[in-house]
């Protein structure tokens, strides 16, 4: 492992212990009542080195809690321990992670208490529960390890990002003493490293716990003690994160405070800050006021990091300011400011991609054990930065892009059939109606034009715009044409998604849902190899096709344009053309399915307001949904962990909202979609130790990719609509807030019940007692969205 203590700490360390008497009882190593001091119990040297988010000292119940990273490590030092001498043959402490996450475990030994060089030892324990279990390691299976020199003892190569407990760290006596407690042997590998040779043993370690027996396995052995890798900043994973939460990669705030050119058009940014493909291009206004910044968690980088280094793309003659703020008490608001040019640093542009760094020695007076900021101003022209990091030492060293392994979605084909009959649905040749004679249009005319017999869209990559094309004023059985095809001509653009809509079963447009739900495929799968025809078969929408409204086009993922000549049904399709498969799909439900049933399914908002809405259904004696964004829950600023957690307990039910918030079907990639996923599946996983089979989609955007990969990823998955909107982001903030219980229950009364509704403004949770009021007037008992979904494993009523 590796961290670096600097000579006067941990290179020259004085190993001449006294002689002291075998123990009697266990020896604390650290119940971390000093940490502020990084003073471990026995008075020596304890620190992160910067490499966790939020790292805090518990004192009242003896231990650190962080946010860890995969590159993320503890570690604790040592006087040169004379474990053998002393009596103490293990090593014992309470740890919590992530369910089914692994840590790795260092321990460090010298040679002799002389010796300034180590030789390290590693242990992994996996099969962590999600709650607190107590771990005992004995030393005697560390094979080789002189354990009459213990001189560190790190905790290290956490599997799950996520948040993570430390708890009182012991050397345990073999005269006992100490509390008691089974082992139970279990199989792992120990393996040991020194700068002169490595070996490989098997072992067996003893591991504790109170009600779990935890497995350990193969330890691959990291960098040793001293060998520093970078610490990321932002990797620039993700546009929502960046500039919708408005965080970094460390999951501290980072902003532009909308002083960047404006775009529009977007959901997920306001002003030209654009993240795409792990970099973050930045265009400021004309007279220089623009500036972004980036917070570093109060990084403690001395004799660990010697500056911050990040790839600048940039036309010749582009200048900016560089600013690092710090903070001894690690407070953001009153900070000493540092600035430089980034002349004084050296840095020219030549419009290539170059990699730029900003060392700490160029800052005079800088205070580099709590660096807070990194502030860029008064930038000439629009630059594009790679990954921001922190470099060891004096040498910077970028930052790698991540790589992406591109999602392989299934390529089998299934036979062609002849379905009875054709026709022509659409083709343009009327603003208002297609040839059928009913409606088509979209919801946003200024992305879509008619002229000469073809439809041009453009949504310019606003993935939540639809045009529709119906077959019917009512409902029409399409059941006849099951084995036949929708046939779509077009040129251009074939990133988008086509769906066919179900109506209700009273097919009544009064009634809520309407439509009831649809089913959506990807045209880019349907396509020919020409690129100008896409055949559907008309089986492959899984909904009840006698109940069929329209198609509609939507989920435009790119800002490219789809032109098109015709949509029409047709028999076959051409020789040569190979149908694929049709994808599992997660179902979109707009409503409960239980009878007298209603539910509420409350999206996350203002950690602030979590408690009032909490208080509020409890008095109302009723159980409801949260739906939770997993970067919030991660960020132990928001308390949404410990305010979620309480839910749990409380009966209520937590699902997935993504990990950053984007309009999912607008992610460039299945990549960028899985990545939301899986890191919110992570989060939710780590933080509460549940999973969930339930998902909600930011702003509701929906289409096939990300209904496909739920199917892929989630097992059992749901994609919950609603079908009662109280229309937050529209009335909270207005002159007429009341407006959002006009719509509550306007809506209610159509028969809708299955809300949304988010805890993002302080109108919304005071309206939140009327809401639950309607709703109990209906005579409906309110209830979970998995228990208003009849699902076997929800709880009973």
């Amino acid at each position: 492992m590796k961290f670096s203590l600097g000579a006067a700490v941990w290179g020259a360390v004085s190993c001449a212990a006294a002689v002291k008497a075998a123990c009697s009882s266990n020896l604390v190593i650290d119940n971390y009542a000093k940490y502020a001091s990084n003073t471990n119990s026995l008075g020596q040297w304890t620190s992160d080195d910067g490499t966790t988010v939020n790292l805090k000292a518990d004192t009242a119940n003896k231990k650190v809690t962080f946010t860890a990273s995969t590159s993320s490590y503890f570690y604790t030092t040592f006087n040169c321990e004379k474990a053998t001498t002393d009596s103490y043959n293990a090593i014992t402490f309470p740890i919590k992670g992530p369910k089914g996450a692994s840590v790795t475990v260092e321990l460090q030994t010298l040679s002799s208490c002389s010796a300034t060089s180590y030789s390290s030892y590693y242990t992994t324990i996996s099969g962590l529960t999600g709650s607190t279990q107590t771990v005992t390691i004995q030393l005697s299976k560390f094979s080789g390890a002189n354990l009459n020199a213990i001189s560190g003892l790190l905790w290290e190569s956490f599997s799950t990002a996520g948040a993570w407990e430390i708890g009182q760290t012991e050397f345990v006596c073999s005269a006992g003493g100490g509390v008691s407690s089974t082992a139970t042997s279990v199989s792992s590998t120990t393996s040991s490293k020194s700068s002169a040779t490595s070996s490989t043993t098997s072992t067996k370690v003893g591991v504790v716990t109170p009600s779990t027996t935890l497995t350990t396995a193969t330890a691959t052995a990291s960098a040793p003690a001293g060998q520093c890798k970078n610490l990321l900043i932002d990797d620039f994973a993700s546009q929502s994160r960046l500039t919708f939460l408005f965080y970094n990669a460390m999951l501290q705030p980072s902003s532009d405070d909308g002083t960047m050119a404006a775009v529009e058009g977007r959901v997920d940014t306001g002003t030209s800050v654009i993240v795409a493909n792990n970099h973050v291009t930045l265009t400021s206004k004309a007279d220089g006021s623009s500036y972004w910044y980036t917070m570093l968690g109060c990084t403690k980088a001395t004799n660990v990091y010697g500056g911050i280094g990040l790839n600048i793309k940039a036309a010749k003659g582009t200048t900016m300011g560089i600013e690092l703020q710090t903070s001894t008490s690690c407070d953001s608001t009153n900070p000493t400011l540092k600035d430089v040019s980034s002349s004084d640093l050296g840095w020219s542009f030549d419009g290539t991609e170059k990699f730029y760094t900003i060392p700490f020695s160029k800052f005079s007076g800088l205070d580099t054990d709590h660096l807070v900021t990194l502030l860029f101003s008064g930038i000439s022209g629009p630059v594009t930065f790679g990954p921001i990091s922190f470099y060891c030492g004096s040498t910077g060293v970028a930052y790698p892009v991540p790589t992406t392994v591109a999602v392989v979605e299934p390529s089998s084909t299934v036979p062609a059939t002849t379905g009875p009959s054709a026709y022509v649905i659409d083709t343009f040749g009327n603003a208002e109606s297609n040839n059928l004679g009913f409606y088509h249009g979209g919801d946003d005319t200024t992305t879509y034009s008619q002229s000469g017999n073809k439809l041009t869209i453009n949504t310019k990559g606003n993935s939540d715009l639809s045009w529709y094309t119906q077959v019917t004023d009512g409902c029409l059985d399409l059941t006849p044409n099951d084995n036949g095809y929708l046939h779509i001509a077009y040129t251009g653009s074939n990133a988008f998604t086509i769906a066919l809509q179900q109506h209700n079963p009273s097919c009544n447009p009064d009634i809520n849902p309407f439509p009831f739900t649809w089913d959506s495929v990807e045209a880019s799968r349907y396509s020919d190899s020409s690129k100008k025809n896409i055949y559907v078969p008309i089986s492959h929408f899984a909904i009840d096709r006698k109940l069929s409204v329209g198609f509609a086009l939507k989920g435009f993922y790119t800002s490219d344009s789809t032109v098109i000549s015709k949509i029409e049904f047709v028999k076959s399709v051409p020789t040569g053309f190979l149908v694929p498969s049709k994808l599992p799909s997660a179902p979109l439900i707009f409503a409960c399915t239980r009878p007298n049933s209603f539910a509420f399914a409350i999206d996350d908002g203002d950690p602030q307001l979590a408690q009032k809405v909490v208080n509020t259904v409890a008095a109302a004696g009723i159980h409801v949904t949260f739906f939770t964004v997993g970067a919030a829950l991660l960020d132990p600023s928001t308390n949404l962990s410990s305010v979620y957690a309480d839910m749990l307990a409380r009966g209520h039910q937590v699902a997935y909202h993504s990990y950053t918030h984007p309009p999912m079907e607008g992610l460039p990639s299945l990549a960028a979609i899985d990545w939301e996923l899986n890191n919110d599946i992570s989060a939710v996983s780590s933080t509460l130790g549940i999973t969930s089979s339930y998902f909600r989609p930011p702003f509701g955007t929906e289409g096939a990719r990300i209904r496909q990969r739920l199917a892929a990823l989630i097992p059992n998955a749901k994609f919950v609509a609603w079908s009662v909107d109280v229309q937050d982001w529209l009335w909270a903030l207005s002159d007429t807030p009341q407006n959002q219980i006009t719509n509550f229950q306007s809506d209610v009364s159509k028969g809708g019940n299955l809300v949304v509704m988010h805890y993002l403004y302080q109108t919304t949770v005071d309206y939140l007692p009327q809401f639950i009021d309607i709703a109990k007037k209906t005579g409906k008992q309110l209830m979970r969205v998995d228990q208003c979904l009849e699902d076997p494993n929800a709880p009973p009523l």
